[in-house]
């Protein structure tokens, strides 16, 4: 009787082994596990049969996000459609709503204020989330999948070697400066942002604060960095947290003292009816969504626009170094 109990226990605790087993793959793939083991479940994840048109900005990150969403799409079996590139949020979002294309990376904090018209952002990142993926799904039916760690905020840069010189390490010091030396604030800006409530417009409200109109100059978010270093045109120029230009460059970026700039975490945003039709698009982006913090982001974005790299090619490497394709 002894041994028939010491073998029903063995094999008791074989079978709890090989449940705990199963239990964690299964976890790894509902949640996004970590590293190649989140990789592999998210690639037994099948597509097979189904048709996506992808789309995303104009900006280099964008398009980088854009190829990662296209090959881990095709790489479990879906036919892809390429609308990358659209020509900022308003094109990007009124192409999502009309059917045009079914999703593309949106910024929590854009969302909360371009698109959903609040003037307030919420200061943690996790309530701005949740507000604006119940609210958008509620009006628009748009679905915002679980947001990266990434927080690519609007920021004002200098380059290093002036910003001693003007003075200026913050948004305060900026305005202080535009009212005892207002022909140095000078700042290279793209349309959007000299126009969006939480760009320039809410900036000059939240500092008290007005640059002169001639003292900006309007031009593509990809010349900015290059512009910003000579210092010819422009002191001062808009750029995102995670451009890969700002360490490249050695730029410094104002303390945003005040916290005005939302916080902008970047989520696959998708039409509902399409979420609905294949659920299993969560599954694919959770893990590989876990991966991109503001450091990868930098990464990904300096081997566009500082090393000369497709992102095409930058997307696929990041794919392949954390077990997605």
């Amino acid at each position: 009787m002894r041994l028939m109990k010491l073998s029903a226990l063995r094999l008791l605790g074989l079978v709890v082994v090989l449940c705990y087993v199963a239990t964690a793959c299964a976890g790894g793939a509902e949640t996004g596990g970590v590293g190649n083991q989140g990789g592999s479940e998210t690639r037994k994840v099948s597509l097979r049969g189904a048709e996506f048109t992808v789309g995303s900005k104009e900006f280099t990150e964008q398009l980088v996000l854009g190829q990662i969403t296209l090959q881990a799409l095709e790489a479990r079996g879906a036919t892809v459609n390429d609308q990358t590139g659209l020509a900022g949020t308003v094109a990007a979002r009124e192409a999502l709503e009309s059917g045009e294309i079914d999703m593309y990376w949106e910024y929590t904090g854009t969302g909360w204020i371009t698109l959903l018209g609040h003037e307030e952002p919420i200061p943690d990142a996790q309530k701005q989330y949740k507000a604006v993926a119940e609210e958008d799904l509620q009006k628009n039916q748009i679905r915002w999948l679980s947001p990266a760690p990434a927080n690519n905020t609007f920021a004002i840069a200098v380059r290093s070697e002036a910003a001693g010189i003007l003075g200026t390490t913050s948004l305060s010091s900026l305005a202080v400066l535009s009212e005892v030396r207002p022909e140095e604030v000078t700042l290279c800006a793209a349309s959007e942002f000299l126009n969006r409530e939480d760009g320039l417009p809410g900036l000059e409200k939240a500092y008290d604060f007005k640059i002169p109109s001639g003292n900006i100059v309007k031009m593509d978010l990809d010349q900015i960095h290059q512009t910003i270093d000579e210092g010819g045109k422009c002191n001062y120029g808009e750029v995102f947290a995670t451009d890969g230009q700002i360490k490249a460059l050695d730029l410094t970026l104002l303390k945003d003292d005040k916290r005005f700039f939302p916080i902008y975490n970047p989520s696959l945003t998708v039409r509902k009816e399409v979420m609905d039709e294949y659920p299993e698009i969560a599954d694919v982006f959770a893990p590989i969504t876990q991966k991109l913090n503001s450091e990868t982001l930098q990464e990904l974005n300096a081997a566009v626009a500082v090393d000369g790299e497709s992102p095409e090619d930058v997307a696929r490497q990041f794919l392949r170094e954390n077990g997605f394709l």
